[in-house]
Parts: structure tokens; sequence; C-alpha cells
């Protein structure tokens, strides 16, 4: 059967992967040189490498059932399936390993709903979810890290260390929220007890330190256009795959 969208019609890949089609074309090299397209024994795919690419980030941009994605490509429910699975973890974000002296991170956890009850809890959302936490370059806005999910009601605190952020991060500067008490991240000052108000530098301290970690809120607000990071129907590792894949396709898209 014939597919409706294709990434040989320059038109349909900003809309799903939110690149420009020169962008578009670094992240298929990517995947070639990570052996996406070798030769294999058995059935070859349907569909050529790029629109390979755009199956996936169309799944991971419109949330759509296999049963609706499939024929607007033009294969059938099992080969979606199986390209979702084959790619999706090849698109991921590579963690970065070194930072430049004098670097500034910031860090915030984000819940995803997921329906997979096996790695989700319910969370501050009511909902059954996964936490990731989430690094990004201060100055860049580029996501340097993403933590290993876990279960929705793990505290910040805890999800820093237990999510591996923690041990990439190593001893950089890193800007937190008040939910990172005893990380000894960089964090708002506190009232100590019986004090009514805090001095006035702290005060404008504060202030400052707001205004940098909303960069991470806006970070999150662009990764959430991405409808299956609203509700993710992915099982197992399929959660943590979108998560990187689209933190890639974010940075390729910064990088103009």
């Amino acid at each position: 059967m014939a597919g409706v969208i294709t990434a040989s019609e320059p038109s349909w890949i900003a809309p799903f992967t939110g690149l420009s089609l020169r962008q578009f074309g670094k992240l298929v090299t990517v995947l070639r040189r990570a052996g996406a397209d070798a030769v294999r024994k058995g059935r070859p795919w349907s569909l050529p490498l790029e629109d390979r690419a755009l199956l996936v980030a169309a799944y991971w941009r419109t949330n759509l059932t296999m049963r609706q994605l499939a024929p607007l490509f033009g294969v059938s429910k099992s080969a979606a399936d199986r390209i979702i699975d084959h790619l999706g973890p090849k698109l991921a974000l590579q963690p970065r390993k070194r930072f430049a002296k004098g670097a500034v991170l910031i860090v915030d956890g984000t819940l995803v709903p997921t329906r997979d009850h096996s790695v989700a809890e319910q969370s501050k959302n009511y909902r059954h979810s996964t936490a990731h936490q989430v690094v990004i370059d201060a100055d860049s806005r580029l996501i340097v890290i993403v933590g290993r999910p876990l279960p929705g009601n793990r505290h910040d605190s805890r999800g820093w260390a237990e999510s591996g952020a923690k041990a990439a991060v190593g001893n950089t500067t890193t800007i937190a929220d008040g939910g990172y008490q005893g990380t000894g991240l960089v964090m708002p000052h506190r009232r100590v007890k019986g004090q009514t108000e805090l001095p006035g530098w702290k005060e404008e301290h504060n202030r400052s330190h707001k205004q940098v970690r909303a960069r991470v809120e806006h970070v999150f607000a662009r990764m959430k256009t991405w409808k299956i990071l609203r509700d993710c129907r992915l099982k197992g590792d399929g959660v943590h795959h979108a998560m990187l894949g689209i933190a890639h396709m974010h940075n390729l898209a910064l990088a103009r």
C-alpha cells in the first residue's frame, strides 16, 4: 500500500521532527554511522532509513496508535512497531562526558505519565508516571544528560543520585530548586527557624537563581510538545528511549 507521509517530501519533516532539512540530514547521517542502515539477515526494511526516522519522530510527536500511524507510511502495524523498537534506541542522545571549566548546569525532574505500571508509580499528578532527571547547560540550553527513568513517586533529591545524573555531572557546578535538599547543589536560600524574612542580598540572589533556573522549565515545555511525553504507551525502556531521542532532536533544533 502507498504511504502519504515520506521524507522525500521536505514539507513533512519540520512538523514531525522540529528540524530543518539540513538538520534532519545530519540526524540520518548519525543513524547510518550507528549502523541503523546496515545490511542484515532476513527480509529488508520496507522503508528507506529517512522514512523510518520520520516514522519514529511522527510517532513520538503525535502519539498515534500503530493502527493510525502505519497506513500514513504505507506499512503494516507490525512493521511500524518493529521500526520504532529498532530505531528508537539509536536516536538516543549521547550524554556529555566532559564539561568545560567554569560550566554551569541546571537540573530538574519531570514526570511522564506512563501506562506500563511495572516501571511507573502513582505520582503527585495522581497518574502512574515515570520521573526523569534532565540536566541542561545553563548557557547554551542544550540537554547534556537525561537520567534513567525512576518510578514517579521518587523524590528529586533521591532521583538525582539513583538516576545516574549525579555521577554523570561529577563536580560541575549545578543549579537546582528547593527539592534537592541535602544534595550539595546550588539552591535558593531558605529562611531558618525563627526568621521571618531573608536579608535583601539573599532575596536578590534568589530572584537571579529563579530566572536562570527557569531555562530548564522552558526546555521541558518544548519537550512536552512531543505528545508521547504526555501519555506514554510504550513498555519497558520505551519511555527512556523516547526521552533520549526527543532530547537529541531538541539539541539539533537549537544548533541552527
